[in-house]
Formats: structure tokens, sequence, C-alpha cells
């Protein structure tokens, strides 16, 4: 078939692990065949992060600010001992919460339902949206070991030269670690207005969740933000709509969602969105199958990603020259989210049009019976054989077979 011309560029981040692996056969197998497509290229692969002081980190989200659309492989945040394992020159930062900073978006997450694939929360028989706030709080803080006794303070030195203002923070009796974290009125403004914006367009209701209660100047501005925007410049399109929005505690959010049927749209704290979007994706059944996408406050750019780690188990593996069942549904989808938001920022139905039939070929092969062993372990439990899941390769191959037979 003739290729489908993408008017302007998208910015590729490449990976680590195994999904780097992954990343490069969709892109040979499933993408390029198919798109005459400018592709502005990134490597954010633990060495080149390394090599170029993580500058390749922030050029990557500068280059999405300037085409708008990302598209981002999963990257490793490195610890102590992946700092040990690659001869880092420090411990860099999450470029996940580097390119989420510079955007300043929302990152939305939703899971993929394929309907032979089990749910552990039977409740959940609709899909439920995570919007996770993407700037500030623990990903942007500064944290540090304190290696004695003494005094910590937060001081704030105000820019028009008036007084210093010095909080006691804690009396430390021997060693400790601390930390210290902001947020801003202009990005949680911007949060909000996405999650609005996101739940109108979805057609259900929004819940945004905090521990006002604890940390009641902190949570409190994120939660009195919220309400005002509401009153002031949604709940009359809420309310035409018969949506309804909700502020609850975290604690309660949580515990009221297991009982909950799905379709809503649940806006979370930076932190709380990564821990609860990977629980939600778990109890639709994989956390292979969950898409991810960031969209800013003004809806004008999007970076999608893989909602998963590097499969470093997997990777080992590999490099043993052992096979591997690696699920590279997130991947794909990171990619279509990426094209089809593209192709409506270009007003092209045919790249729209693709993606969405590359998404319809990922769900129907997994509804046909062929899958990877983590989908096949939540279909025929832990006995099962061979003959009941595919290999890494085996599966992307079927994937690109069935998307030539669906396009032509």
């Amino acid at each position: 078939m003739k290729k489908i011309k993408v008017a302007n560029p998208v910015v590729d981040l490449d990976g680590d692990e195994m999904t780097r692996i992954i990343w490069a056969f969709i892109k040979q197998k499933l993408i390029l065949p198919y798109l005459d497509l400018d592709i502005k290229y990134f490597d954010l692969g633990m060495e080149n992060r390394d090599k170029t002081e993580d500058r390749v980190t922030v050029d990557a989200a500068e280059a999405i600010k300037k085409y708008s659309v990302g598209i981002k492989c999963a990257t490793i945040t490195p610890d102590e001992a992946r700092v040990k394992e690659f001869n880092l020159k420090k411990m860099w930062k999450s470029p996940n919460g580097t390119i989420r900073n510079i955007l300043d978006g929302t990152v939305f997450r939703e899971p993929i339902i394929c309907k032979n694939v089990p749910r552990l929360v039977p409740n959940w028989t609709h899909p439920i949206v995570i919007g996770r706030h993407a700037f500030g709080d623990q990903y942007r803080a500064t944290d540090v070991k304190i290696k004695g006794k003494g005094k910590l303070k937060m001081t704030f030195s105000p820019a028009d030269g008036s007084a210093e203002q010095t909080w006691d923070i804690f009396d430390f009796d021997g060693a400790g670690v601390a930390m210290g974290m902001y947020n801003t009125q202009k990005s949680i403004e911007g949060f909000a207005k996405s999650c609005f914006n996101y739940a109108l367009m979805k057609g259900w209701p929004l819940y945004f969740s905090t521990k006002n209660t604890i940390l009641k100047q902190y949570d409190g501005f994120f939660k009195d933000i919220f309400e005002q925007l509401y009153n002031a410049e949604y709940k009359a399109k809420f309310e035409a709509k018969g949506l309804t929005y909700e502020h609850r505690l975290i604690d309660d959010m949580v515990a009221s969602c297991l009982k909950m049927h799905g379709e809503f749209v649940w806006a979370c704290k930076n932190y709380d969105g990564d821990v609860q979007s990977d629980t939600v994706a778990q109890g639709f059944g994989s956390l292979g199958l969950m898409t991810s996408v960031l969209i800013t406050p003004d809806g004008k750019t999007m970076e999608s990603e893989a909602a998963h780690g590097t499969v470093t188990r997997h990777y080992r593996m590999h490099q043993k020259g052992q096979k591997t069942s690696t699920n590279p549904m997130a991947s794909i989808f990171a990619w279509t989210r990426g094209l089809a938001f593209r192709g409506q920022l270009d007003k092209n139905p045919e790249l729209v049009h693709f993606a969405e039939k590359l998404e319809e070929v990922c769900i129907s092969t997994v509804e046909s019976g062929k899958m990877t062993k983590d989908l096949a372990v939540g279909i025929h439990g832990n006995d099962i054989s061979e003959k009941d899941y595919m290999f890494t390769e085996d599966f992307l191959a079927l994937l690109a077979s069935n998307l030539e037979k669906a396009l032509n």
C-alpha cells in the first residue's frame, strides 16, 4: 500500500533494556513500512544520558515542545545499584520527571481492555482513567542525607527583598534523611484544567484525591484551587452533561474505587498517580496493558509513553540468549496514541485511522488467543506450557502480519 504522508515530525525518545529492543522492532515492522514520517530521534538510553550529563533528556523535552508530539520508550531511573552497574557520574533524576516538569502537563493513564484477559478486580467492568499531575513534588524534590546531630530549617527569601521566612523542620539527634519539595499555583491550575477538560471529553465524573487533613497547607492548596476553578469555570459544563466533581481523601478514594465499576477520571497528585496507575493497570489484568499520555493544559502538546519499566529480568534473559515473552502492547500504544494525536493536529484522518487500526489489531490478536506469557498466566494460571503463549519475537511478527492483512 502507498505510505501515508505525515506532514509534521514526531519526536522519538529511545529507551533501555528489553523495551529498547521491542521499540526498534515496532518502528521497523509496524510504523515505518506504512508511514512517510519525519522522526526526530533522541537516545535516552542510560549510557547516553550519562555521556551527555543528561542534557539529551532536556533537549528531547524541548523538541517535544517544538514539534507538539513525543513518543517515548521506557527508561531506567538509576538507583545506587544502577550507578555501579553503568559506572555513572551521578544518580541522574527520572527522565520522565524531567520531561514532565518541562512540559508541565498532566499524565492520563487508561487500561487497554481485552475481553479474554480476566480482571483482578471483578467490579471494574469499564475503564478507569488516572490523571496524574506531572510537575514537582517528590519528582523534583531535593533529598539529602543528614550525617549527624543538628537542626534542619527551611528558608524562603522573597524576591522583593522583604524579610526572610524560616521554619524549623526537625532536630536530628543522629544520622537521617530529609527532603524539600514544592509545587506552583500555575502548575496546579493547569493540572486542574486538564483534568476537568479530560473528564468532559470522556463524559465521565471526576474525583480528585489528596491528604489535606494532614498536609493542610500543601494538599489544601491543591484542593482549594480545584474547587475554585470548578465553581468558576466548569460547574455549569459538568451539570449540563449530568457529570459530577468531588474531592476525596486519598485513603477513602483508594478504598472506594475497588467497589466502583469504572468510567470515571481520578485526578491524583504526582506520587499518588504513579502508584495508583500501576494498581489500576494490574487490577484490569496486566501492567503491560496500559496507555499513558501527557497532555499540556492548552491541549496542543502530547507525549505518549510505555506505562511500565524496562523489563530488566527479561533483558537479562535476552543477554544470555534465552527466549523471552515480553508484552509489547503498551509500547505499541505509545506509538498509536502519539500518531493519532499528530493526525488530529494535522487534520490527517488517514493517520488517525492507521493508529486506530493498529490498536484494533493488537486487541483482536490477544482476543484470538495469541498473547505473551504475562497475559496467558492471567487467563490460565501459573500451570501453563509454551503452547499457551508466544515468545516476544513471534508475537511481534504475528502482529506485523495481522496489521498487513488488516490494512490491505
